[in-house]
């Protein structure tokens, strides 16, 4: 990367804040592997429901858990389904992208009206029907977030592709004698991956609301381990009495999207050449 595509990145607000809270969800949910202040599996009905203090300082839930200790593993299970969601979808969704654009004819029309036809259902809903036929579980929310990813990649892959391919280096690539795969990796790839980049942010904080709204209805992570979506359900009905319950896994989930999303529009901003002219 250049000093001056450097220097767009460091001036760039929307992506330093993006960066930063993204870092600090990231960095959480990794010391979660290594430490929590307390044992999320470990029921203390002595404990429930106490309010934010020195010793819980996110309070306790309805059965005696640590609210701190389950953010911190929440986190890391949301971010786990998302991320392998999200390269499930990239890893397939992007060479189908590029073979369309690359190939035309046919090949092009049938990805292209194959995506057409997933958008047409709601992804949520569909994903939600997913997990209610194969049942709950990470894995399978995993596989039904992932399988509506692979359109979305698909479609920006394809539609940056076949922009790249009328260029005179792609016709100086063709008559060389490289292949369509070829040509595909060494030159189109490299040229739209600022455009997979960014929507791979969009897409993981997609992801990340998609994965807390499965476990919502109980169609995620099952206990116990703990996921953000299903802290917020069990808080729902003690709102009055425990406010904290839902306060501190909803801000997790809005943090995490918030930063993802200024993540996103950061990298577009610094690597959009139309809007660095602008």
């Amino acid at each position: 990367m250049s000093a001056s595509a450097l220097a767009r990145l460091e001036l760039n607000r929307s992506l330093t804040i993006g960066f930063a809270i993204t870092s600090i969800m990231l960095a959480t949910a990794l010391l979660s592997f290594l430490w929590t202040p307390y044992d999320v599996t470990k029921l203390v009905v002595a404990d429930r429901t106490q309010a934010p203090s020195l010793a819980h300082l996110f309070g306790t839930d309805h059965l005696g858990r640590d609210i701190l200790s389950m953010v911190m593993v929440g986190a890391r299970n949301s971010i786990a389904v998302a991320l392998v969601a999200v390269g499930i979808g990239a890893g397939l969704g992007v060479p189908l992208g590029l073979w369309a654009a690359a190939k035309g004819g046919w090949v092009d029309e049938v990805i292209a009206r194959g995506s057409d036809l997933v958008f047409a259902f709601p992804a949520l809903l569909s994903a939600i029907m997913i997990t209610a036929i194969l049942g709950p579980g990470a894995v399978n929310a995993i596989i039904a977030i992932g399988i509506f990813n692979i359109p979305v990649f698909a479609r920006v892959a394809r539609a940056g592709a076949l922009s790249i391919w009328p260029r005179e280096f792609i016709l100086a690539a063709r008559a060389a004698g490289k292949g369509l795969a070829r040509i595909s990796l060494e030159h189109v790839l490299p040229n739209i991956f600022s455009l997979i980049l960014v929507q791979l942010s969009i897409q993981f904080a997609l992801a990340i609301l998609a994965e807390a709204a499965l476990s919502y209805l109980g169609l995620g992570a099952q206990p116990p381990l703990p996921s953000w979506g299903r802290m917020l359900f069990d808080a729902q009905t003690r709102m009055a009495v425990a406010p904290w319950m839902a306060i501190f896994p909803g801000t997790a989930i809005a943090l995490t999207v918030l930063g993802l999303n200024l993540l996103g529009d950061g990298l577009n901003d610094a690597l959009d050449p139309r809007r660095r002219r602008a």
